[in-house]
């Protein structure tokens, strides 16, 4: 099989022995993504205009602060997105607050009236963009989003690696199967890049493939959890020492686990 550059980091994710190797892919982009945010990208206007727009998820922003490299620059990242939102939120609340104040001194008969109109009053419409405007924050995220862009580039290399290099088809379906995140977005994504045809071909063998490998992981829990019985003490542990772990990780994807 001849490499090319984009073809280089599904190869090598594929040539690891592990439960999913969209996981080893996504992990060392994942990585990749952490360092380069907390690096070169400080100097970079266009990725600070991003981290101000996305800012960071729960799971990078503790990723990023763990690594103890550059306090100062997440510092700077944190700063610069704290004063955008704060002045988007505060925006939204002062362009509403003389009308929030008439409904707060409404009537009775005011009150009455609202239940019975399906209209909003200007403290649902406040409250809505505010919610509105809290949820793009919870939801966003700049390693998240170019993670997610980089992955789908890389399922459309895996697609065309399997249809037309047979070397790697055979190390493909030589692997233990896909966590069930990156199983969903393999079968979602056959309907971006490949024709009828292909997709029927690709659904029927990932699905054979991942439904065996999923009883074995389950019948490796089973074991584990029998060796806690003084019947198998002598009984060999087989390959389930590290079942639990790698059954979560095929449920879920990549894990930090202490």
């Amino acid at each position: 099989m001849k490499e090319k550059i984009y073809t280089i980091p599904v190869t090598d994710a594929f040539s690891a022995d592990c439960e999913c190797p969209l996981c080893v892919l996504e992990k060392k982009l994942e990585d990749e993504g952490i360092e380069y945010a907390l690096g070169a990208s400080l100097m970079e206007p266009d990725y600070r205009q991003t981290t101000n727009e996305l800012g960071f998820c729960r799971t990078h922003f503790e990723a990023m602060y763990n690594k103890q490299v550059n306090r100062l620059g997440l510092a700077l990242m944190i700063d610069t997105f704290l004063q955008e939102k704060n002045s988007h939120i505060k925006k939204i609340f002062e362009s509403k607050l003389s009308a929030v104040e008439q409904d707060a001194t409404a009537g009775i008969v005011k009150n009455i009236s609202k239940k019975l109109s399906p209209k909003q009053t200007n403290t649902e419409r406040l409250i809505s963009e505010l919610v509105a405007e809290l949820d793009g924050i919870n939801g966003s995220c700049a390693i998240c989003s170019k993670l997610e862009h980089t992955m789908d580039r890389y399922i459309d290399v895996i697609f065309y690696l399997y249809f037309k290099e047979p070397e790697f088809k055979q190390i493909f379906h030589s692997k233990k199967g896909f966590c069930l995140k990156h199983l969903r977005l393999l079968l979602s994504s056959t309907s971006k890049y490949l024709n009828t045809s292909q997709a029927a071909i690709f659904i029927k063998s990932i699905m054979e493939m991942q439904i065996s490998n999923l009883d074995r992981i389950e019948k490796e829990v089973d074991w584990f959890t029998k060796k806690f019985d003084y019947r198998y003490n002598n009984a060999p542990w087989e390959n389930s020492k590290d079942a639990v772990t790698r059954s979560i990780q095929k449920i879920r994807g990549n894990c930090e686990f202490k």
